[in-house]
C-alpha cells in the first residue's frame, strides 16, 4: 500500500518542481522573466540595451554584505558549462540582485535559450577558492521564445 502511495505521489512533486515557466511582459520595457519563490532571473529591454537580472530576495550574510560579486549561469546542470561574469555591483533592497549590460547579457541570454531543462544561477565568491552562494534553478520551460521576444523589441 505504501508503494501505492509513493508512487501516486512522484508526478505530483515531478509537475510541481517544472512548474515554473518563463513568462513575457509586452509593457513599455518588455522583459522575460522566471521566478523560482526565492529567487528570480530575468532579461529586459531597457533604453534599448539588453539587461540581465538575478534577484535573491533573502540572500546570504555574505551576499547580502557585499558591494560586488562574480556571478555563475549554467544551462542543464551538471551537463552544461559554467560561464561568469566578473566582479558585478549588488544592488541591495528587498534582497540583493545584480544586473549586467551589454555582451554579457547578450552572451547569457543565448545560453538561457540553449537550456533544455533547467538553468542554474548563482553568486560565487573567490579568494581562497571559489564558493558558491544563493545557487538557484530555474526551469527552462518556454525560455527560448519569452527571451527572444525580449531580443527582437531590443536594438
Amino acid at each position: 500500500m505504501r508503494w501505492m502511495i509513493l508512487l501516486g505521489l512522484v508526478p505530483l512533486l515531478a509537475s510541481t518542481a517544472s512548474a515554473e515557466e518563463w513568462s513575457f511582459e509586452d509593457g513599455g520595457t518588455p522583459i522575460a522573466y522566471v521566478d523560482n519563490g526565492a529567487a528570480q532571473f530575468q532579461f529586459a529591454c531597457r533604453g534599448g540595451d539588453l539587461a540581465m537580472g538575478f534577484w535573491v530576495r533573502a540572500p546570504h550574510k555574505q551576499v547580502a554584505g557585499a558591494a560586488a560579486m562574480h556571478v555563475a549561469i549554467t544551462p542543464d546542470p551538471p551537463a552544461g558549462g559554467t560561464s561568469f561574469a566578473q566582479e558585478i555591483p549588488l544592488i541591495h533592497s528587498d534582497g540583493s540582485s545584480v544586473i549586467v549590460r551589454g555582451p554579457v547579457a547578450r552572451q547569457w541570454a543565448a545560453i538561457a535559450q540553449r537550456a533544455k531543462q533547467n538553468i542554474r544561477v548563482a553568486y560565487v565568491r573567490t579568494g581562497g577558492g571559489r564558493e558558491t552562494l544563493d545557487s538557484n534553478d530555474f526551469g527552462a520551460k518556454g525560455s527560448s521564445a519569452a527571451i527572444k521576444r525580449v531580443l527582437e523589441r531590443c536594438g
